[in-house]
């Protein structure tokens, strides 16, 4: 997460975190798309394009975004920011709608590119403890990683969350969707990429485990937001 510039309204504040959130649903999804048809049934062939697309990606939207809106992308990240007051809540509570929406978008996107029926479920069963699991610790890496690097190297962030992200969807059970956004809008995908919708409820209580205690630990690290970090 980046500084926001003041200058940028709230319209295009928000337009950038639609735009933001449905390129990398598109890049996740597409990607996934791509990599199956390639693979020749090779899972770990798809799984390699898929992670390195999406850390590429992500790299290139926070970079350009990321000066306009913080390329928060994901609500999780949007909600702190208002626990620590850098983002009204009101303004925060209309980047998580418009992520959401953008998330779906971005699937719907995906689809129409590969001549896919736009509207899908998955049937890919997501679930179990370690799932779970998985989810809580690539969620705390992620929001460890944008609130350490906000403070400490504001300028590599764009790089240190794509790295992250693309070792995390090698290490992690569940590949890392760290994001409620995704994980809902990937529902809607019978591909790669999918999860079920009776395995999203698992996904969102990891996800928002791992968030809140990386915001202890962060905070414990850094100090109260706007404080020098701890000697």
């Amino acid at each position: 997460m980046t500084a926001v510039q003041p200058e940028f309204s709230l319209f295009r504040r928000l337009a950038a975190e639609g735009l933001g959130t449905a390129l990398l649903l598109s890049i996740v999804v597409g990607s996934g798309i791509m990599g199956e048809r390639l693979s020749g049934g090779n899972d770990a062939i798809a799984l390699m394009l898929n992670t390195v697309s999406t850390g590429a990606g992500l790299a290139v939207l926070i970079t350009l975004l990321g000066p306009i809106s913080g390329a928060h992308f994901n609500p999780l990240v949007s909600v702190l920011a208002a626990r620590d007051r850098d983002l009204a809540a009101g303004e925060a509570l209309a980047r998580v709608a418009v992520q959401v929406l953008a998330a779906v978008a971005g699937v719907l996107l995906a689809h129409a590119m590969f001549e896919l029926p736009l509207f899908q479920v998955s049937d890919k069963v997501r679930s179990g403890g370690a799932q779970v699991l998985s989810e809580a610790v690539a969620t705390f890496g992620l929001i460890l990683v944008i609130r350490l690097a906000s403070r400490l190297a504001p300028g590599a962030t764009a790089a240190l969350v794509a790295l992250y992200i693309t070792a995390a969807y090698g290490f992690t059970a569940s590949t890392a969707f760290a994001n409620p956004a995704v994980t809902l809008a990937r529902s809607l995908t019978d591909t790669f990429a999918g999860i079920a919708p009776e395995s999203v409820p698992g996904f969102l209580v990891g996800q928002g485990l791992g968030a809140a205690a990386a915001w202890v630990v962060s905070s414990g690290m850094l100090g109260p937001p706007g404080a020098p970090p701890r000697s």
